[in-house]
């Protein structure tokens, strides 16, 4: 077999050459150079690696082509071994509804903090605070631009999101709501931990919860369950609905967007 230094390796190639006999046809993997003799190309053949596994022939044919041929593991770094594709799946749904527009017409910080809440609602719900951390546990926050985004962040978010109720409930209605159509409503309660909420007083527990301040809360949708309006009361021996006109049909969206709340004594 002819020998090679490290100059000549430039100019090794791989070559596979296909023999028939008969039916069957016979292949061979050569490594070979070829040597100018004046006028002449002669072709050598240096190495016959038929015999080789397929993994490497093939390693071999890439390092023949000055390609870097890496063992597994050998000069990697996992950089960024954050989850992502869950996030990019709720994302691209977001981006579908157009959620960010419906939220606020103009990109803030808010927005996509608020945005961020709501898709991370969806993927694992937790409060304020684990939200604060799961931003940096997934690819989310990266996505949103809310490296480093705390809990009070998140409640300043929500203040934001409050002054806008009223515009993004109307959006939702001219969005989903027709002349004519069908509208439910419903309300509920829950206990509350906690003091400060100006609307939470003790009334009567629906859920068993006793020796906890109540708070009661209404929700109006469409029958396809898309939310339209969402309300909290106070508690105590009210129960809250919306006016008979609201509450049976629709006769347009912008009257929907306005429908009228009344209290009534129902605890």
């Amino acid at each position: 077999m002819p020998t090679t230094g490290p100059a000549d390796l430039q100019q090794l190639r791989d070559a596979t050459i296909e023999r028939r006999h008969g039916d069957r046809i016979y292949t061979s993997h050569l490594v070979r150079r070829s040597v100018r003799e004046g006028r002449r190309v002669r072709h050598e053949t240096i190495a016959n690696v038929s015999k080789l596994p397929p993994e490497a022939i093939e390693a071999l044919r890439r390092a023949l082509r000055g390609e870097a041929v890496l063992a597994p593991g050998e000069r990697l770094a996992i950089e960024n071994p954050l989850p992502a594709g869950h996030v990019e799946a709720a994302l691209a749904m977001a981006r579908r509804l157009e959620l960010s527009r419906l939220i606020d017409r103009r990109p803030s910080k808010e927005r996509e903090l608020v945005l961020a809440m709501v898709v991370q609602r969806v993927l694992e719900p937790g409060s304020k605070l684990w939200m604060a951390r799961a931003l940096s546990r997934s690819t989310l926050g990266a996505e949103l631009g809310l490296e480093g985004a705390d809990q009070d962040d998140l409640y300043g978010a929500l203040d934001w999101l409050l002054e806008r109720q009223e515009r993004i409930e109307d959006r939702l209605a001219r969005r989903h709501l027709r002349d004519g159509e069908l509208v439910l409503y419903d309300v509920s309660s829950a206990y509350f931990e906690g003091r400060s909420c100006p609307l939470v007083e003790f009334g009567h527990p629906r859920g068993g919860k006793r020796g906890t301040p109540q708070i009661v809360f209404g929700l109006l949708s469409t029958a396809q369950a898309a939310r339209s309006r969402s309300r909290s009361f106070r508690a105590p021996s009210t129960t809250t609905r919306p006016s008979p006109a609201s509450s049976t049909s629709c006769a347009g969206a912008s009257s929907c967007a306005g429908s009228s709340w009344s209290q009534t004594a129902a605890w």
